[in-house]
């Protein structure tokens, strides 16, 4: 049950990232086209919004890789201790 939530969890950090995505490029085409807007502007919105989505899935990935080692480092620890019982 676990496991489902786990690999849930990551599809649906894929749909917010790709939706990230998706919501900068086009933040940064509106920030483009507006009369207070210009092209340093826009790519200031993509290059700001390209570093804020890294990081933030970058943590939310970090924290889904945390928990498959620590599984997988407790199954190593379980096969050890079974072998020497």
């Amino acid at each position: 049950m676990r496991n489902f939530f786990i690999q849930w969890l990551e599809r649906i950090m894929n749909i917010f990232v790709i939706l990230g995505i998706i919501f900068v490029l086009s933040g940064g085409v509106v920030v483009l086209f507006s009369p207070q807007g210009g092209i340093l502007k826009a790519l200031l919105v993509w290059v700001v919004g390209a570093i804020y989505l890294v990081m933030m899935a970058g943590f939310a990935y970090l924290g889904i890789g945390i928990y498959a080692n620590t599984r997988q480092t407790a199954q190593a620890v379980e096969k050890i201790a079974n072998r020497d019982a």
